[in-house]
């Protein structure tokens, strides 16, 4: 006598060949296995970790220029113009999870601001001059009774590795 009692979850589609990457995603992601369980309690951790400079960096994006004359957006060129998110779902087409930005260069080229700011701390501030250059600038020192050399002297450092992070490849 057969079996007709087996179970099927989801439709035909399900059963076709599947990427690695999702198979391993879904394995980290909803498995109760110790490996799989230590893997999301690892990023639960560093996800709290995450401060300062990449608590507002977003990795591997999907980015969709509309330049004004330039065909590619050249290096070191500065665009004035809207960046906006898209949407964040995954596109089934292309196994996408990346969240899709477009950037439209303005129409009317705003005054480009000179030396302008790409980093403001407590202690320093770091500009990009015209040459493409990085200037690290210290703001005005504020000491009181409880001003520590030592406290303010590692918080200019901890600012400067900070700053640099994101502007300089090494």
């Amino acid at each position: 006598m057969k079996n007709n009692k087996r179970t099927r979850v989801g439709s035909e589609a399900q059963y076709g060949p599947r990427l690695a990457g999702e198979i391993l995603h879904d394995y980290l992601e909803n498995s109760n296995e110790p490996l799989a369980r230590a893997y999301r309690e690892h990023t639960s951790e560093v996800e709290a970790e995450v401060q300062g400079w990449h608590h507002n960096t977003d990795l591997a994006v999907d980015l969709k220029t509309i330049l004004r004359r330039d065909r590619f957006m050249k290096t070191g060129k500065t665009y004035q113009g809207i960046l906006r998110r898209d949407s964040d779902t995954e596109i089934e087409d292309f196994r996408c999870r990346d969240p899709h930005y477009t950037f439209v260069e303005t129409q009317l080229p705003m005054a480009e601001k000179r030396n302008p700011h790409v980093f403001i701390g407590k202690y320093i501030t770091i500009t990009r001059r015209d040459d493409g250059s990085l200037r690290p600038n210290f703001r005005p020192l504020k000491m009181g009774r409880d001003f520590s050399l030592e406290r303010y002297a590692l918080g200019v450092s901890n600012e400067l590795l900070w700053g640099l992070e994101g502007l300089v490849e090494v």
